[in-house]
């Protein structure tokens, strides 16, 4: 499937879009989880931090930063060591009234386990992600279902028992293989290794230019009013699709702008399915609202 935008509407759209990113370019004032990142100074921290953030932001908002601050309440002040000494028997009671949407303390019980493999066998999170992976190819969607695969690998009879039983911990390990978006990863992907006031960029291993934006409803919205993607049903083609039209205007940080356009959806100022257009928007001009009203499903 070819771009709908074209080369000459891309170029119009990256004077925009720079604006759009400087204004937004800022972790403080802003409700997102990654403000929560920004507290812990030790890298191996923030590491693990961001995972959990990530892992749990679906929803409202509002409801993710509240289940994610009563997780970091167990987690203490150094969540990375908690995670690395945490006890079936002793810890997990502390996670078993948490709940958020349909993940209960349990599910939050095997993600802290899955962390904790990943951190004894090879001492972070980043380790084990890149273990053996070839990061030459287009995009981190290899590499994605490869750590999906083998975090489900862990053993999680200790936590779930040997019941058959749907092991929701599963929803946090999609792979692009099966068509999933994967946003919460790619979410905690974009923190770690891109760095700007918003993002913490301390990982190493991975070039910016692998990543692959984190399609939630916003950036959906935004991107089909710029013309970004033709796909109408979210997943991984959708996503790599809205990340081929950016990286014609930044090869090297395709997903340098997924911020403030998630930001600009959030705030409800783009003219999508809205009877003022784009008039209120900060990109208007960029984009064609007229073609933004929704044909069906998305």
């Amino acid at each position: 499937m070819t771009h709908r935008v074209t080369a000459s509407a891309l170029h119009q759209l990256l004077i925009p879009l720079e604006r759009l990113y400087e204004n937004f370019n800022s972790a403080t004032g802003v409700a997102d989880p990654v403000r929560v990142v920004r507290r812990y100074t030790e890298p191996i921290d923030q590491e693990v931090v961001a995972f959990c953030a990530a892992a749990l932001a679906f929803g409202r908002v509002g409801s993710v930063l509240s289940s994610v601050e009563a997780l970091l309440t167990v987690l203490g002040s150094h969540p990375a060591a908690f995670v690395k000494n945490f006890n079936l028997v002793r810890d997990a009671k502390l996670l078993r009234p948490l709940v958020h949407r349909w993940i209960r303390g349990v599910d939050l019980t095997a993600l802290i386990w899955i962390v904790k493999t990943m951190l004894l066998e090879a001492g972070s999170i980043e380790r084990y992600f890149l273990n053996g992976q070839d990061v030459s190819g287009v995009d981190v969607g290899p590499a994605l279902n490869d750590f999906a695969s083998r975090a489900l690998a862990v053993d999680l009879d200790p936590v779930y028992g040997h019941a058959a039983r749907r092991r929701k911990v599963e929803y946090f390990f999609p792979r692009p293989e099966r068509g999933s978006a994967c946003k919460r990863l790619n979410l905690f992907l974009r923190w770690m290794v891109r760095r700007d006031s918003v993002d913490l960029g301390i990982w190493s291993g991975l070039p910016a230019s692998k990543l692959v934006i984190p399609l939630d409803a916003h950036v959906i919205r935004v991107g089909r009013c710029l013309g970004l993607t033709r796909y109408r049903t979210p997943g991984w083609r959708m996503a790599v699709e809205i990340t081929e039209s950016l990286r014609r205007l930044d090869p090297h940080d395709p997903v340098r702008y997924d911020f403030s356009l998630c930001h600009l959806g959030m705030m409800d100022a783009c003219g999508f399915n809205r009877e003022h257009l784009d008039d209120r928007c900060p990109l208007r001009g960029a984009c064609r609202p007229s073609d933004c009203r929704p044909r069906g499903s998305v």
